[in-house]
């Protein structure tokens, strides 16, 4: 009888502590859920630091939504100035140094603090949430949310969001042993106010004659390549695909997109050329793995700020379609 008891006991409090433990997953998707509107619908200004290893730089950032639309402008405060303005999916560099101004589209990751996907649905089948302590972080409170992978083919992070505003504060990538591989926080950040738009416009020197940039990535159309990428990764699809020209190369190189929602990974294809020595094998620099090797005469270059196993995977899963 005693036994029985007992064990019922023990029945009950793990069914207490399942549905605890579900209850701050939901609960963290959700602080996750309210991040990613908060970056995309509040109007704010301040200072965010990147660091990965040995190198560190400060951007200031000023972003508002303005007559249902997205306007930022980062002015990058060490080294060379550059300066990025954004509308929508529209971006605009202003590089002063070599007087050049590129205009492109985004694509790949969003910028911080829109790190996270409009959709949390797009990244749950890949990471785990769950809550963790509470921090501050440039003076605010902030609720802590670990994503932890549920495979080899992908980082962990973890965020900060704040407790008031739920605006994502700061985010971590962490290795595959749970170390810091790079960081990107606010120092400072407070809320704006009004529809003022005066501070969207560069700050570059109008003695200067600017030169535009007319080399952008043209849409690459699938049905003129031969070859695919079979076999993806769980969680990853393609989300973008362009031909560019790149300085010293005849042909253009096509780059394929692929996002598990948080992680990126790109394939860079291009014929090799005639007496080139080719790249082979994998390395990598703080965070970011890079693999190559030859395929069917081309040149195949995976890179993308996740484990070696998904650029090796990447890499080996290009498929040529009419192999001779």
């Amino acid at each position: 009888m005693k036994k029985t008891f007992l064990i019922s006991i023990v029945f009950a409090f793990l069914s207490l502590l399942s549905g605890v433990l579900f209850a701050a997953q939901d609960d963290a998707w959700l602080l996750l859920q309210k991040a990613s509107q908060a970056a995309r619908e509040l109007s704010y200004k301040g200072v965010f630091v990147y660091q990965s290893g040995n190198t560190s730089k400060s951007v200031q950032l000023t972003h508002m939504n303005y007559a249902q639309g997205e306007y930022a402008l980062m002015v990058v405060l060490d080294g060379a100035p550059r300066e990025v303005l954004s509308q929508g999916s529209d971006v605009v560099i202003f590089s002063p140094k070599n007087e050049k101004i590129m205009i492109e589209k985004k694509r790949g990751q969003n910028m911080f603090p829109a790190l996270l996907p409009s959709n949390m649905d797009a990244i749950k089948s890949s990471y785990q949430a769950l809550n963790g302590a509470l921090e501050r972080v440039g003076g605010r409170d902030a609720f802590v949310v670990n994503l932890t992978p549920k495979d080899q083919m992908r980082y962990g992070y973890k965020f900060w969001v704040d407790i008031e505003f739920g605006l994502l504060l700061k985010a971590m990538t962490l290795g595959e042993r749970g170390d810091a591989l790079e960081q990107i926080g606010f120092s400072q950040i407070t809320l704006m106010g009004g529809q003022n738009m005066d501070w969207f416009k560069p700050k570059f020197d109008p003695s200067k004659s600017y030169e535009m940039d007319q080399e952008a990535p043209a849409k690459a159309n699938a049905a003129d390549m031969d070859w695919d990428v079979a076999q993806l990764p769980s969680g990853y699809r393609k989300v973008d695909q362009v031909k560019q020209s790149v300085h010293g190369k005849t042909l253009p190189v096509t780059q394929m997109i692929f996002s598990d929602g948080l992680a990126s990974i790109s394939i860079f294809i291009e014929p090799l050329a005639k007496g080139a020595r080719p790249k082979v094998g994998h390395t990598v620099v703080g965070a970011t793995h890079f693999f190559a090797l030859v395929n069917e005469g081309h040149q195949v270059m995976v890179i993308g700020e996740v484990p070696e196993a998904a650029v090796t995977q990447f890499a080996k899963a290009v498929n040529f379609k009419n192999k001779k």
